[in-house]
């Protein structure tokens, strides 16, 4: 106790004395602006957790590279007087393409958690996805969305199955749209960010990280006047409260389920009525299984890197399987999204929106909800940007032609 005393006089002292979040904010241009000022907010345990990827992290980086890579034919003298962003996903209205993709612990990022988001999230006009490893619960997040919010509940299917159906029927009761069941976690890859920083979930003020507490007083001081962050799904099943470190890195081993299969999607149909979209496709063979099961939507997937490295990139997989599938079920292309002419380069090759789950955890931790708003006003600013100079008016008018995979 007394270490953490002297920790918060130490933040006291430190703590700004005025907000400067709207003057970061306005020289912050693009998402890569948002993850330099989050690591420079962030304990090093806590950014590595958000920004590494499994292994060497090759996937993790191509994810990013296969966009930089593709090139733009655009089209000119095509009248972009007005430019709409606006489109259909799982037959409901769109403002932009773009889905938040469900990622767990977001409250290490910034207290306010997946609440930060999905207000934000109803402002801009896209679904929120909320993960099973979340840190707020299905019901507090239904409390702050607003009357048009879209929100998802992703699912892994852990070995308890009751747990499971349990997790389900309080989406539906919450008025959650649709379930994202999460294919690609078998077992979880190794993350050696987080085994080098000796990093847990959630973080521990202790000696280990006394230092780097002081380093970042900001956070620090945000963490310890929180409430104790806690993984909200597994809160009642003997995995203490769902702060503890060590009962909740058992707990999940314990829950993961290397027999997922086939079997468990037909399960999942049978105890929810609206849509599922199946979260970590890789191959145009799943793609045809999974059309073939009569789920609404796939999310091309390799899981932001942090699976298998060496993992086919997401982006590279959308002609493919849109040619394959897309006249079948919705194509959504998850990871290595960091501006608006990302989408417009997914959308022109046929998918049907983008997902991904970084910049807006970059963007929490950079300046919180204000963060969050201002990352998806800069994905569809730039968005409309690039297709006002590839010559698209409309999503509609997005088309392969307009698109050169990169070599």
């Amino acid at each position: 106790m007394g270490m953490l005393r002297t920790l918060r006089s130490v933040v006291r002292l430190r703590r700004p004395e005025f907000n400067r979040t709207t003057r970061r904010l306005a020289v912050a241009a693009n998402v890569d602006d948002l993850r330099a000022m989050a690591k420079r907010r962030l304990p090093g345990g806590v950014f590595d957790y958000i920004d590494g990827g499994a292994e060497d992290e090759v996937t993790l980086s191509r994810n990013v590279e296969v966009f930089r890579r593709a090139e733009f034919r655009p089209r000119v003298l095509r009248d972009m007087g007005t430019i709409r962003t606006s489109s259909t996903l799982l037959g409901r209205p769109l403002d932009l393409p773009f889905v938040i993709a469900p990622t767990g612990f977001t409250r290490i990022a910034d207290p306010a958690g997946e609440l930060a988001v999905v207000r934000a999230a109803g402002r801009a006009g896209v679904p929120f996805t909320l993960s099973t490893m979340g840190t707020r619960s299905i019901e507090e997040c239904a409390e702050v969305a607003g009357d048009d919010s879209r929100l998802w509940f992703q699912v892994y299917t852990w070995r308890d199955r009751d747990r499971v159906k349990g997790l389900v029927e309080r989406a539906a009761t919450a008025g959650f749209e649709a379930l994202v069941l999460t294919v690609d976690t078998a077992v979880l890859g190794r993350r050696e960010r987080d085994v080098r920083r000796g990093f847990t979930l959630p973080p521990e003020i202790g000696p280990d990280t006394f230092i780097d507490g002081m380093r970042h007083p900001g956070w620090t001081w945000r963490f310890l006047r929180s409430e104790p962050i806690r993984f909200s799904s597994a809160e009642g099943t003997g995995a203490g409260d769902g702060s503890d470190a060590v009962s909740l890195a058992e707990y999940m081993v314990r829950q993961f389920d290397p027999g997922l299969s086939w079997r468990d999607v037909e399960w999942l149909q049978s105890i929810w009525d609206g849509p599922i979209i199946l979260k970590g496709i890789q191959t145009v063979a799943d793609a045809r299984l999974a059309a073939d099961s009569g789920v609404s939507a796939i999310a091309l997937s390799n899981h932001g890197g942090r699976q298998l490295d060496g993992a086919p990139t997401p982006f590279e997989l959308v002609p493919d399987v849109v040619e394959a599938v897309g006249h079948r079920i919705e194509v959504i292309c998850d990871g290595g999204i960091r501006r608006g002419g990302d989408i417009v380069k997914a959308c022109a090759l046929g998918a049907a929106a983008v997902m991904t789950g970084r910049p807006h955890l970059y963007a929490l931790g950079a300046a919180g909800e204000r963060g969050v708003d201002h990352m998806l006003d800069l994905m569809r600013s730039g968005m409309e940007r690039t297709m006002a100079l590839v010559g698209s008016a409309t999503v509609d008018d997005l088309d392969p032609e307009l698109v050169r995979l990169g070599g």
